[in-house]
């Protein structure tokens, strides 16, 4: 009686165990991660929205490599902490940190929409990489792989700063041969960004001089 007792009771912790471990994996379970498409590929990484984390999670930059995806979340970790309804001391506002000027300039008009719209915020930002990369083409062509003031300079970086401080102060980087130090109203430079967002690769940003939200 008590070898069958055995018997059945391993039978039923084998069968939950195999029940348990081929249990397919499911990403809304975890609701603190979500899934974004860029140029064909598959990402998964932390949401940037502190209320969608467990209290015990610790929100840090995601490793996303040095593709567009690994770019834009670099820079909206330096921008904002990644968070989409950040407004800062000026007014700048979104995960990117946009200025009403240049939300204009690709075409949105309603700040408060944008604030709460994360689509609308990742569109906004891949349509001014398009509009400063069709502005800067002839530096980017011109300087790229060049050593100017200690920096490396790269496509990326020339993007990175010219979001930072606007495709002109860009320009003038340049024409001053990196002496002419730009920083923004919390101090922050121009070179610094070049430096900070060198080498990822953005050639799926094709340059537009019309890009806006709706391409």
């Amino acid at each position: 009686m008590i070898k069958k007792w055995y018997y059945y009771s391993s039978l039923i912790i084998i069968i939950t165990f195999l029940t348990l471990g081929f249990k397919p994996f499911n990403l809304e379970t975890k609701p603190w991660f979500y899934a974004e498409k860029t140029d064909g590929s598959a990402y998964i990484f932390p949401s940037q929205d502190k209320d969608d984390y467990p209290s015990s999670t610790n929100l840090k930059t995601p490793f996303t490599g040095k593709r567009l995806i690994g770019f834009k979340e670099a820079v909206a970790f330096k921008e904002s902490q990644g968070k989409y309804r950040k407004v800062n001391s000026i007014g700048y506002m979104g995960k990117y940190q946009f200025g009403s000027k240049t939300l204009r300039a690709v075409g949105v008009h309603n700040d408060k929409a944008f604030l709460k719209d994360p689509a609308l915020q990742e569109k906004a930002f891949i349509a001014l990489l398009s509009k400063n990369k069709w502005i800067l083409r002839r530096e980017i062509e011109k300087y790229e792989g060049k050593i100017i003031n200690g920096i490396e300079i790269t496509e990326s970086g020339i993007l990175a700063a010219a979001h930072l401080g606007g495709a002109g102060s860009v320009k003038n980087f340049f024409k001053n041969k990196g002496n002419r130090r730009f920083r923004d109203a919390y101090g922050t430079s121009l070179r610094s960004y070049m430096k900070a967002f060198g080498g990822y690769d953005l050639s799926y940003i094709e340059a537009d001089s019309n890009a806006t939200i709706n391409d």
